[in-house]
Formats: structure tokens, C-alpha cells, sequence
């Protein structure tokens, strides 16, 4: 898929992009079981409906990365770590993952160094195979040489975009079903004074 210059993706035009994607896995595991992990918070969104587009036994995992400025020496280092269990109990010695087809599922793809940092860690387990799938890929903005086996969109510019699991700056506009470029998510239609609620 090329790149895309727009600065909006519709909810109709989101679902049919997360369907093919789910068919080209289901396409590539052949039935098998797939380990799914998903990297919180943004990603749970697009997970949820990726996996339901998935025709094969799904098993699903979730981290939680934690990137920290560490002070070694006096020079500031960046490092990244990441809560659950399963997903890093490679780096302990454990081979939760060993022998099976892993996917790992984010929202967004911009320098790569914490994606491809969990893969590393996961790749540890000697999993059969081991895949990215991303939303939206940023390659202008990487810095490692990663690209996502599944990309929903491939992005060119540098904005923000917020809707479908992602946050604007102030943590709202995640439930937003499109996806908006250029800061938060705008509320379509007048907002209802009765407390009524439409369902």
C-alpha cells in the first residue's frame, strides 16, 4: 500500500484495511495457533479488531512498555522495559513462546527501537515465527532496520494522529472510531443536553 497523504481515515475505511489484514494472517498461519501480543495502551483498539479478523485459534498476551531515561555514569541512556509475564519471560530464562507463531500487534511504527526491542526479547523464546503487525507505519522516522511484516497505513507526514485507541495529548478521543491527523480527535454533531442516552 502506498503511502497515504490524507488526514483522515474513516471508520468504513479502517475495518476494511484491519479485515485484509486479517486475512492475509490467516492466510499465512494455515490454521495453526497464533500467540498474539499486544502492546498497551494504544493498540488495544486495533487489536481487538484484528484478532476477530483472524480465522485461527488466537491466544492473547499484553505488555506494557516503560521507556526510562537511566543515568549511567553521568550520560543519559534510554532504555525500555516491558510488564508481563509471558512476553518477556524470555529474558529470565523461560521459553514461553517456544516453537509456536507469534505476533506482535502495535498501533503505531515510528523509529522502531521499542518494537524491535520486544522482538528481540520474544525471539529469545525461539518461537517458529515471529511477526510485527502495526496500524500505522512511519518509516521517514526510523531509526532501526525494522519494517512491519502488516501495516495498515503507511504515513508520510510527521503529525499526530489520534481516534481508534489513540489518545490526544489530554488522554481523550480514543473512542473516537476514525482516525484524525494533526491533534485531537474532533466530537461530530451537537452535543445532546437531555440525559437520555442514545444506544
Amino acid at each position: 500500500m502506498s503511502k497515504a497523504s490524507v488526514s483522515t481515515f474513516t471508520a468504513a475505511r479502517i475495518a476494511n484495511r484491519v479485515k485484509a489484514l486479517g486475512r492475509e494472517i490467516t492466510r499465512a498461519v494455515q490454521g495453526c495457533r497464533v500467540d498474539v501480543v499486544v502492546t498497551m495502551d494504544r493498540a488495544f483498539v486495533f487489536a481487538a479488531d484484528l484478532i476477530r479478523a483472524i480465522d485461527a485459534p488466537v491466544v492473547v498476551h499484553f505488555v506494557r512498555e516503560d521507556v526510562r531515561d537511566v543515568d549511567q555514569g553521568g550520560r543519559a541512556r534510554r532504555e525500555v522495559f516491558f510488564a508481563n509475564r509471558e512476553a518477556v519471560a524470555a529474558g529470565q530464562g523461560r521459553s514461553e513462546f517456544k516453537g509456536r507463531d507469534v505476533l506482535l500487534v502495535d498501533a503505531v511504527i515510528e523509529s522502531g527501537v521499542t518494537q524491535d526491542f520486544l522482538l528481540r526479547r520474544i525471539a529469545e523464546s525461539k518461537p517458529r515465527s515471529l511477526c510485527l503487525a502495526v496500524l500505522l507505519d512511519k518509516p521517514s522516522q526510523r531509526h532501526v532496520a525494522l519494517e512491519p511484516d502488516y501495516f495498515g497505513f503507511q504515513i508520510a507526514s510527521n503529525q499526530v494522529w489520534t481516534g481508534y485507541g489513540l489518545a490526544a495529548a489530554n488522554g481523550t478521543g480514543c473512542n473516537v472510531k476514525y482516525l484524525a491527523a494533526g491533534g485531537g480527535a474532533k466530537r461530530r454533531g451537537k452535543p445532546r443536553r437531555s440525559g437520555k442516552r442514545k444506544r
